[in-house]
């Protein structure tokens, strides 16, 4: 998928959210740990009864791994799903990848083009080398960590150095180099939406991947008044607050009115605006 038409599905739906399929087997309702597949069943219900109100999904291999062979079978038929009732939707492996650069090719070669993923989250520490691997492969998109929401980014991110600029812009002004706003995107945490003017200076055309809106407490209104761009330049990930709306029967129901909720305040603000 391109940039245009990531932006055409933006103005077609008014949305956009991106929901991180993040299937925690202790969190899953327990009528479906029966199936044979639970980790799938569960996904698949999500993809269901959220597509009409996101134009992405982002699993993150983490709770795939976690159940060995049989969660990379359930992340395979998760990405085959998607492609083949959904190609539409932007599709995120959101695995955090970075290593020297045969490593970093093997890595491309597993998600973009084995998996079919149209785009990979990678972490830059590692520098040039272990990144534009993954830059290499046509029409897919790299995402680059680049400040995050959690309590420890606090560790590093911010660092300043003598002149005065901290880690985190540092990452931003040398790695937009590697690409351009039509393959890289950044990872940008919504509790650091403050942040975002300065974000903006330096890459005032990428997208951003906006996780920590929801469960984390990010403010959308935040993010999109710092962060909006002329293509929108967003996208608003959600998990667990659509994942696990319901614990019941009716989850996938429940999911997809939390879906509905943020699409329609993210349609309020686009027309506020006058993105269309």
């Amino acid at each position: 998928m391109n940039k245009q038409t990531l932006v055409a599905q933006i103005k077609s739906k008014k949305s956009f959210l991106c929901v991180g399929l993040d299937p925690d087997i202790t969190k899953i309702p327990n009528h479906l740990l029966g199936s044979e597949d639970p980790i799938f069943e569960f996904n698949k219900a999500i993809i269901d009864a959220t597509h009409e109100y996101c134009v992405s999904y982002k699993p993150n291999m983490a709770f795939y791994e976690a159940q060995g062979l049989e969660g990379w079978k359930s992340l395979d038929k998760t990405i085959n799903y998607l492609n083949e009732k959904y190609p539409n939707h932007f599709t995120i492996a959101d695995a955090k990848r970075g290593d020297i650069g045969n490593t970093s090719a093997m890595y491309a070669k597993a998600f973009l083009e084995k998996m079919k993923f149209d785009s990979i989250t990678v972490a830059p520490y590692m520098g040039s080398d272990s990144v534009k691997p993954f830059l290499t492969v046509a029409n897919k998109w790299v995402i680059v960590l680049a400040l995050t929401s959690n309590e420890g980014a606090l560790d590093f991110q911010f660092i300043k150095g003598d002149d005065h600029k901290q880690l985190f812009e540092h990452v931003l002004e040398t790695s937009k180099n590697w690409g351009s706003d039509e393959n890289m995107m950044y990872v940008v945490g919504a509790t650091k939406a403050e942040s975002l003017t300065d974000i903006r200076k330096i890459v005032p055309n990428h997208f951003l991947l906006v996780p920590g809106v929801g469960a984390q407490g990010g403010s959308l209104q935040e993010v999109c008044k710092y962060g909006f761009t002329k293509d929108c330049g967003l996208l608003i990930n959600a998990s667990r607050s659509i994942l696990y709306a319901s614990s019941g029967t009716d989850f996938a129901e429940k999911a997809a009115e939390e879906a509905k909720n943020m699409q329609q305040e993210m349609k309020g603000i686009m027309k506020q605006l006058n993105f269309s």
